[in-house]
Formats: C-alpha cells, sequence, structure tokens
C-alpha cells in the first residue's frame, strides 16, 4: 500500500502585487481628455464648413484632428504623475547613515 504524505502547511505571507491596471486616472488625464474632445469638434466642425474642397476642410480640420486623435488622446491615457520620493531622513536610514 502507498503511503500518504502530507505536506507541512507554511504559513508565509504574500506581499500582494500591485497590478497594472489600476485605475490612476486623476483630474489632468479627464482634463486632457476633455481638451482632446474639443479639439475633435473644433477638427469636426471645420471639416464640415464650406465646399470639399476649401481650405477649412482640406488643411485646417486634419491638423485639429491630428492633433486631438494621435496627439492628445494617448496623453491623457498614458500621462501619470510621477511617485513623490521618500524624505531624506528614510533615505539616510536606508543607506545605513544615522
Amino acid at each position: 500500500m502507498a503511503k500518504k504524505v502530507l505536506k507541512k502547511k507554511t504559513r508565509t505571507q504574500k506581499k500582494p502585487a500591485e497590478s497594472p491596471f489600476n485605475i490612476y486616472w486623476e483630474k489632468q488625464n479627464y482634463i486632457l481628455l476633455l481638451v482632446g474632445f474639443v479639439c475633435i469638434l473644433v477638427g469636426f466642425y471645420f471639416l464640415g464648413q464650406g465646399s470639399w474642397d476649401s481650405t477649412a476642410s482640406l488643411v485646417v480640420s486634419p491638423i485639429f484632428l491630428f492633433i486631438g486623435y494621435i496627439l492628445i488622446f494617448p496623453a491623457s491615457i498614458f500621462f501619470r504623475k510621477k511617485k513623490e520620493e521618500k524624505t531624506t531622513q528614510e533615505k539616510e536610514i536606508a543607506a545605513g547613515k544615522s
């Protein structure tokens, strides 16, 4: 007959890993997103002005749309404040200085 091997239960507390999918949107992110929407609305407004071959439709509108879609929207998604540095006292303690 085979012997049953009992595993020892060890109690180790794992440090919870911070999820990379945390929502970190702050006020600045929402402001950038709003600026992007306004820029795109302005671009579509100029797109609808005049005939199809007007300067507003062919030059100004694509510039606003490019800025909104390619520059401001990704900036609002990827913008994150840098974490504050530890105080100098904590740095000295970590370095072994007293």
